[in-house]
């Protein structure tokens, strides 16, 4: 009796989804004179929340610019390398068609229209649709900011706290793949802070919605990201999953105030020192 041996094959190796943003090697240029990122990279995974983290000057605001199309308003230019949206190239694309892409930026200091009502600034938000749903989408926002609902008048009378929510809100009405987040929790009290990444986690949750998130208050980034980065001087200088990113020494002394009596120097350290501890 003889066997036939059956022929093996290796089992198909699982192909990894592309991200859905990739920025690859950066510079921008202000003023055609002032280099403020310096070779910047980092990548967005579809559905995720990734926390791009840094000190004042670092360049995390530019590099959400440089991603929605803002810094011609601010005579600003990607110089080299590109951003990569969903499989298309959009640096160079003009701001309002890159909203039409799917990203939505809620710029820092929220800048809500003072002058208009909550509704009509949730409205604003969904200008470059065209669909018969945007009340329903209205009341979609209203379910997760239920305090806005309740706030008839201009908003330039909500508390802070109620006009971030309103911001995010706005951007909620783009219908948007991807919201970037500029300092969310800035002028909250710790309680508000709170409440707001909380939301965010849900909206990212529920609605799918991917979200890249920069702000100072490291912790509360790390509670709701899966993965960090953390810039110097205009160019990423150390990543990782946010547990990595929670339990590494630097990350606790410089950012999570971690360190015991080293914080006692803190403020003599120069980034130029961090950078070179971190390379």
């Amino acid at each position: 009796m003889t066997q036939t041996a059956e022929a093996t094959h290796p089992a198909p190796t699982a192909v990894p989804a592309p991200p859905l943003l990739s920025v690859n090697n950066i510079e921008v240029v202000y003023d055609d004179v002032i280099l403020v990122l310096r070779g910047l990279s980092l990548e967005v995974p579809r559905g995720s929340i990734v926390a791009l983290l840094g000190a004042n000057g670092a360049g995390k605001s530019t590099t959400l610019k440089a991603i929605s199309g803002l810094l011609k308003t601010e005579d600003g230019e990607v110089t080299r390398g590109e951003i990569i949206f969903d499989g298309e190239r959009i640096n160079g694309i003009d701001p309002d068609k890159i909203v039409r892409h799917g990203i939505f930026q809620v710029m820092e200091g929220r800048r809500i229209i003072a002058d208009m009502t909550s509704l009509e600034n949730l409205r604003l938000g969904a200008f470059t649709r065209s669909d018969g749903e945007v009340n329903a989408d209205i009341d979609m926002v209203f379910n997760y900011f239920p305090r806005l609902k309740e706030r008839t008048g201009l908003a330039g009378y909500l508390s802070g706290g109620e006009q971030q929510m309103l911001a995010i809100g706005r951007a909620l009405m783009a219908r948007p793949k991807m919201i970037l987040m500029d300092e969310p929790s800035m002028g909250l009290s710790p309680l508000l802070v709170k409440e707001v990444f909380a939301i965010i986690k849900e909206i990212n949750r529920d609605l799918g919605v991917t979200i890249l998130l920069v702000e100072q208050n490291a912790r509360a980034a790390l509670s709701v990201a899966s993965h960090g980065y953390i810039m110097e001087q205009g160019k990423v200088v150390l990543d990782g999953s946010a547990d990595e990113l929670r339990d590494n020494e630097d990350v606790k002394e410089f950012y999570l105030g971690g360190a015991g009596d080293q914080r006692k120097s803190f403020k003599n350290l120069k980034s130029f020192k961090r950078r070179k501890r971190w390379l």
